[in-house]
C-alpha cells in the first residue's frame, strides 16, 4: 500500500477544471502524492459538452459512478442533485480513505464535497474564499465552504482580510493568487487562423465573446436580462461567439434565447456548449472584448488586456481589473461600455496589464502546501477568533 498523501480533487464542471488544470498536473506528477479527483455535477450533461472527455482524453483516472446530476434548473431539483451529490461524494470517501479534499470557488454543487467530509473529519482545503459576487447565491455557498474549511488559497489581500474577519486563524489563509492563470502559456495557445479554422468564423474581424450566466438572486427578472443582452449586441455588426451559461437556476431560458439568436443571425454567430479550456483561453487572447457576467472576464481577462463589460451584480464585490467596465442590465448603459471597450481594444489600451490576480505560481504553493501542511489535531480541531 502506498505511503503517499493521498489528496482527493472535487470538480463539478468545466467552470473549475480549468482553474484546476496546472494544480491537477502538478499532484500527478509528484511522486509523494496520490490524486483522487472526484468527478461529477455538470461534466456529464450533454446540454452542456459532456466536459468529462475533457479529463478523458488527458487519460487522468478519476472516481467513476458520483451521481448528482438530474436534468431540470428547478430548485427542487437542485436540492435533489445536491442530496445525491453528498451521498455519493461519501461512499467515495469511505473507499478512498483520502487524507485531504481539495475544493475551489462557489459553485452549488461543489459545497456536496465539503458537507459528506466533515463527517470523516477530512481536512478541507479550499480555493478562491473571500470574494463576494451580491448576485448570486454562490456568496452564500462560498461562505459556507469557508467556515467548513481548514486552508483557505485566497487570490488577494482584500479577500484574505475577508476571510479572517469571518473568524478564522490568519495561519490557515494564504494569498497565493489565483490558480487559473498558472494555465496561461501565450506560446501554447491557438492563433486567430487556428481557431478561425475550427469555429468557421474569420477573426480578423472584429469578434465578441459572450459568456452569460443566470443571475441566481434575480431569477425573476432573467427573461429581460439576457433579451436586453442579446437587444445590445443587435447594434453592433460584429461576429458572435456565444458560449453557453452553467448549469445554475434558470439556464433553460438563457440557452433557448442563444439558440434563438443563432439561428437568426446563422452566419454571424457561433455557438458553444463547451469550448474547452483550451479554446476559451485561444478566445480570451484573440477577440476583439469579451460580454457578460462571467467570473473569467474578472480574473482571467486581464492576462490578455482584454476589454470586458461586465453586465449586472453577478460579479459585484470583486476586485476589478482596470480592463473591466460594469454596467446596468438596461440597452444603453451596455451598448455606451461595448463602444467604450471596441476604441479600448483598437488603442491596445490594456496590452501591458499587470493581472491583480497573481503571478502565475499559485499551483505551485498549493500544491507544496498540500504536501506539507501537518495533518493534526491542531488543523483539524478550528477556533473562531473575535474581532475586539
Amino acid at each position: 500500500m502506498s505511503s503517499n498523501r493521498k489528496i482527493a480533487l472535487l470538480t463539478v464542471g468545466r467552470s473549475d477544471l480549468g482553474l484546476y488544470e496546472t494544480i491537477i498536473n502538478l499532484i500527478e506528477n509528484d511522486p509523494e502524492l496520490d490524486l483522487q479527483l472526484l468527478v461529477t455535477g455538470s461534466h456529464f450533461d450533454s446540454r452542456f459538452g459532456n466536459s468529462v472527455e475533457e479529463i478523458e482524453k488527458k487519460g487522468i483516472n478519476y472516481t467513476k459512478g458520483l451521481e448528482m446530476l438530474l436534468s431540470s434548473d428547478s430548485p427542487q431539483a437542485l436540492g435533489k442533485s445536491m442530496g445525491l451529490g453528498v451521498i455519493s461524494i461519501s461512499q467515495a470517501f469511505a473507499e478512498k480513505k483520502p487524507d485531504i479534499l481539495l475544493v475551489l470557488g462557489d459553485r452549488v454543487e461543489m459545497i456536496c464535497g465539503p458537507l459528506a467530509a466533515i463527517n470523516f473529519n477530512i481536512p478541507i482545503c479550499h480555493i478562491h474564499g473571500g470574494a463576494v459576487t451580491e448576485g448570486a447565491v454562490d456568496d452564500m455557498i462560498r461562505h459556507a465552504i469557508t467556515k467548513m474549511s481548514h486552508l483557505h488559497f485566497v487570490s488577494s489581500e482584500v479577500y484574505k482580510n475577508r476571510v479572517i474577519q469571518m473568524g478564522e486563524e490568519s495561519w490557515r489563509v494564504f494569498n497565493y493568487g489565483a490558480p487559473g492563470l498558472d494555465r496561461i502559456d501565450k506560446k501554447k495557445l491557438l492563433n486567430k487562423d487556428e481557431i478561425s479554422g475550427k469555429l468557421n468564423i474569420d477573426l480578423n474581424n472584429p469578434t465578441i465573446l459572450v459568456t452569460f450566466h443566470p443571475v441566481t438572486l434575480e431569477l425573476k427578472d432573467k427573461e429581460i436580462q439576457i433579451e436586453n443582452l442579446l437587444s445590445a449586441l443587435d447594434k453592433f455588426t460584429y461576429q458572435k461567439i456565444i458560449t453557453y451559461p452553467n448549469n445554475d437556476v434558470g439556464n433553460e431560458y438563457i440557452i433557448q434565447k442563444i439558440n434563438e439568436y443563432k439561428s437568426k443571425y446563422p452566419e454571424k454567430v457561433v455557438l458553444l456548449k463547451n469550448a474547452g479550456n483550451l479554446m476559451y483561453l485561444s478566445l480570451l487572447n484573440n477577440v476583439t472584448m469579451m460580454v457578460g457576467n462571467s467570473s473569467s472576464g474578472i480574473v482571467e481577462a486581464a492576462s490578455f488586456g482584454l476589454p470586458v463589460i461586465n453586465i449586472g451584480t453577478r460579479q459585484k464585490g470583486k476586485v476589478e481589473p482596470p480592463n473591466v467596465i460594469t454596467t446596468t442590465y438596461e440597452i444603453d448603459s451596455i451598448v455606451e461600455a461595448m463602444k467604450i471597450a471596441y476604441e479600448n481594444s483598437i488603442s491596445q489600451k490594456f496590452k501591458n496589464l499587470i493581472n491583480p490576480y497573481g503571478d502565475g505560481k499559485a499551483s505551485e504553493r498549493i500544491v507544496n502546501k498540500l504536501k506539507t501542511i501537518q495533518i493534526n489535531n491542531e488543523l483539524i480541531r478550528k477556533k473562531f477568533i473575535d474581532i475586539n
